[in-house]
């Protein structure tokens, strides 16, 4: 009885809304055909809810009487940080397919274009960080003057060596590939290492012994450093020996100069010499002179042809001295 009584309720309210509309306020609403094509519209934000919004972005991180950084300032410097970093990875792309597409595609000038680019894009960044949180570039760099003395004083090496990475970067005397070989000063052997990279401040390179040193910039650019791969690539090495004093000098010529144009490294279009250089301790000091191209592995050249000298001299039985000190005894004088 009770459920048909509901089931007459529920039949006699749906025929009353859709014959005559919805129910609004007590008062039944009648719908039309446009009412039901119509798309639901959502609130649009209030000016409430936007102030509020740029009210958050402009709260004051630090804020004191001369400066001061919201949080729009934050996102501001990440933004032009992300741009520029960005920005350079297109400058490289289009740097490396320049010079790649070129037949005589040099290595070492793309580097130094990359390099540039790099200094360029991150310094006009800076500048746009810096105006970006309200900072006067002229006043902040007449303010502290006293204070850029005081620091350029202290890190004049620091400056220096940057400044000779630039002057590297520009002039191109040393450039990344090269194989140079750098004096100190007479102090120890010469350093041959190949430049692997030439950042601001320092440059790596890499010795024969596959050692990688970071060394300053400033000892490219005031030292004497020859450069192996700039110029002729031909050299003029030396190999020094020493033989017993009475040995058959013209045996000694003949079997140096075919020790040394037996190697395939050897120029045979230049000429072969065999100086006597000093008559020493031991026996006669002799230089064996060859042309070769200026190698990372000349010393492995050498060495062959050293061996080669060994061998032919036990063949012609050419006696190599050793040191030896002769002391002879006898009876005091009266």
């Amino acid at each position: 009885m009770m459920s048909s009584f509901i089931s007459f309720l529920l039949s006699l309210y749906e025929k009353s809304v859709f014959s005559t509309g919805f129910m609004n306020n007590n008062r039944f609403i009648p719908l039309s055909q446009e009412s039901f094509n119509q798309t639901p519209q959502l609130p649009a934000p209030s000016e409430e809810d936007t102030s509020s919004f740029f009210d958050f972005l402009d709260f004051k991180l630090i804020d004191t009487d001369k400066f001061d950084v919201s949080l729009y300032d934050i996102i501001a410097l990440v933004v032009i940080f992300i741009a520029a970093k960005m920005v350079l990875k297109i400058v490289k792309i289009n740097i490396r397919k320049k010079f790649r597409a070129k037949e005589d595609y040099n290595k070492a000038t793309e580097f130094v274009y990359i390099q540039i680019a790099k200094y360029v894009i991150y310094l006009f960044a800076i500048i746009f960080a810096l105006k970006a949180i309200d900072i006067d570039i002229t006043i902040l760099l007449t303010g502290s003057a006293a204070l850029l003395v005081g620091i350029g004083l202290g890190l004049q090496d620091v400056f220096k060596d940057m400044f000779s990475g630039l002057v590297l970067l520009f002039e191109g005397n040393v450039r990344v590939g090269d194989i140079v070989e750098i004096s100190n000063g007479g102090k120890t052997e010469p350093i041959v290492a190949k430049i692997l990279k030439i950042n601001v401040r320092t440059t790596q390179i890499e010795t024969r012994e596959g050692n990688v040193l970071i060394i300053p910039n400033a000892k490219l650019t005031q030292e004497y450093v020859e450069n192996w791969s700039h110029g002729s690539e031909l050299s003029r090495f030396r190999i020094t020996l020493t033989v017993e004093y009475g040995s058959d000098t013209e045996l000694i010529i003949r079997l140096l100069k075919q020790a040394a144009f037996a190697h395939p490294k050897v120029r045979k279009n230049h000429p072969v010499d065999v100086r006597l250089s000093h008559f020493g301790n031991n026996g006669l000091d002799l230089e064996l002179i060859f042309w070769a191209d200026q190698s990372w592995d000349i010393n492995n050249y050498k060495s062959e042809i050293r061996f080669e000298i060994d061998r032919l001299f036990r063949e012609h039985k050419v006696a190599i001295p050793f040191p030896q000190t002769t002391v002879h005894m006898g009876n005091p004088a009266h």
